[in-house]
C-alpha cells in the first residue's frame, strides 16, 4: 500500500497541464524578443527583452475567451527585460498575446 501510494505523489507532478500561448507580433523600428509563460491556471505572463538602441513603448494584451481583455503597457529601455503578467477570473484554456511596440 505504502508503495503504490509513494508511486501515485511520484506521478501528481507529471499530470499538470499547460495551457496553449498564440502570440501576435508587431514590433515597428525596435529590436524586442520575447518568451510566454503559463504562470498559473488563471494568470499569464510575458518577458520582453528589448535588445536595440532606442527605448521601446510596448501595448500587450492579453485575451482569454469570452472574458475582457486585458491591457498592458509598459516602456523597454535598450538592453533591459520587463514582465508583463495578467490574472483572469476563469481558468485560461488558451491564451492569446497581442504584442504591438514602438520606439519611443
Amino acid at each position: 500500500m505504502k508503495k503504490s501510494c509513494a508511486v501515485l505523489l511520484l506521478l501528481l507532478p507529471l499530470s499538470a497541464v499547460a495551457y496553449p500561448i498564440d502570440v501576435e507580433k508587431k514590433v515597428t523600428g525596435v529590436k524586442l524578443d520575447y518568451i510566454t509563460y503559463d504562470t498559473d491556471q488563471d494568470m499569464g505572463s510575458i518577458t520582453l527583452d528589448n535588445y536595440g538602441q532606442v527605448p521601446a513603448q510596448c501595448r500587450v494584451t492579453f485575451r482569454n475567451g469570452p472574458e475582457a481583455p486585458r491591457v498592458r503597457r509598459v516602456q523597454v529601455a535598450p538592453g533591459k527585460r520587463v514582465d508583463v503578467n495578467a490574472k483572469f477570473n476563469r481558468q485560461i484554456i488558451k491564451l492569446r498575446i497581442a504584442l504591438d511596440c514602438k520606439p519611443q
